[in-house]
């Protein structure tokens, strides 16, 4: 019996031994292809959109930049792999992508039950509503009948019925599978309302054909933590591609960006030498060289230059910081330290 126990100790161990290195090995296959393949949306201004010559640009595509720099040493060394709300998820169960970072909330459902990890929150969000002005409508709490335009696949179906079903009202769900096709449902007449998180409302805005006639109201009626997420198995990915993150937060709150960080390496601020890489943990607890947080703030910026780059000041939605400014700046963005 105690022959019979152990041999069944050392299978299970071997078992689980073969699952994890069958699991784990996301950096050895990124560096033996020399290329990230990272989950996008199928565009979204100030997000993941590519231009007139394919080249993709956004908050959650420079997301995957970070780590593209962080482990191969060039940001531009990544394939973007645009991805339905409903494709999203068994493209990164399925291995065809090695992150996926397209404005996907996180809830318990998703983190417990479809094998994925969620590496942090790169935008804190929360669903709203858009309407054309000649409605007259000024709240949400007036959109009582009204057919709303909605993405399918989304967290967006659930919070619009329980918002209903809570307030006693009732809607018309006019469902499409892409949001741009839910934008174009919405300017052409299909809806009276669209419904969505806020920062996409400003970016499809920017697609009507008269943005100005159409206003996005107050109601914020739910949570939506949005960031990049990997499969689970495979801890030394999931630790890379959360620390790529916080290392772009620590970064802002350091005072360190794209075009001072040579300047920082002279510091005597030991929290600046820890995330430069001249002292501390460095990179070997990651898999990683000592230079891979330079490399992510030198190529891509700190969080606040990628924010005021794609959604911010510096570009056309001009959405302010608001959850997303740091903790000590009153939003939310809050990364641990480095040491």
């Amino acid at each position: 019996m105690i022959k019979k126990c152990v041999q069944g100790l050392v299978t299970s161990s071997l078992i689980g031994a073969l699952s994890f290195n069958v699991l784990a090995g996301t950096l050895d296959s990124v560096k033996e292809r020399k290329y990230l393949t990272c989950g996008v949306s199928t565009g979204l201004a100030g997000f993941s959109s590519p231009d007139s010559e394919g080249e993709w640009s956004g908050l959650d595509v420079d997301v995957c930049r970070a780590v593209a720099a962080a482990t191969l040493g060039d940001e531009n060394k990544v394939k973007f792999i645009p991805l339905t709300a409903k494709e999203r998820f068994t493209a990164l169960q399925s291995g065809e992508i090695d992150v996926l970072s397209r404005n996907t909330t996180w809830t318990l459902t998703r983190d417990a039950s479809l094998g994925l990890n969620f590496a942090g929150v790169s935008y804190y969000d929360g669903q709203g509503f858009m309407v054309k002005k000649n409605l007259g409508v000024t709240s949400a709490l007036e959109l009582d009948g009204a057919s709303i335009c909605i993405q399918a696949g989304t967290t967006s179906e659930l919070n619009l019925s329980d918002y209903f079903r809570q307030n006693k009202m009732s809607f018309k769900p006019v469902v499409f599978d892409t949001s741009d096709s839910t934008a174009k449902g919405f300017d052409s007449g299909r809806c009276d309302v669209l419904t969505s998180d806020q920062s996409q409302l400003y970016a499809l805005r920017l697609r009507l054909a008269k943005p100005d006639e159409a206003v996005v109201l107050p109601e914020v009626i739910s949570k939506e933590p949005l960031g990049p997420v990997v499969s689970q198995g495979d801890d030394q990915w999931f630790n890379i591609v959360k620390w790529t993150l916080f290392a772009m937060l620590n970064a802002e709150e350091l005072g360190i960006t794209s075009s001072n960080i040579d300047s920082h390496k002279k510091s005597t601020n030991p929290a600046v030498r820890r995330l430069l890489g001249l002292e501390g943990p460095k990179g070997v607890g990651l898999g990683l060289d000592d230079q891979w947080a330079y490399r992510v703030i030198k190529q891509v910026g700190n969080y606040g230059e990628v924010f005021s780059n794609n959604v911010g000041d510096g570009s056309p939605l001009k959405i302010s910081r608001g959850q997303n400014a740091l903790w000590r700046d009153g939003g939310l963005q809050y990364a641990p330290p480095i040491r």
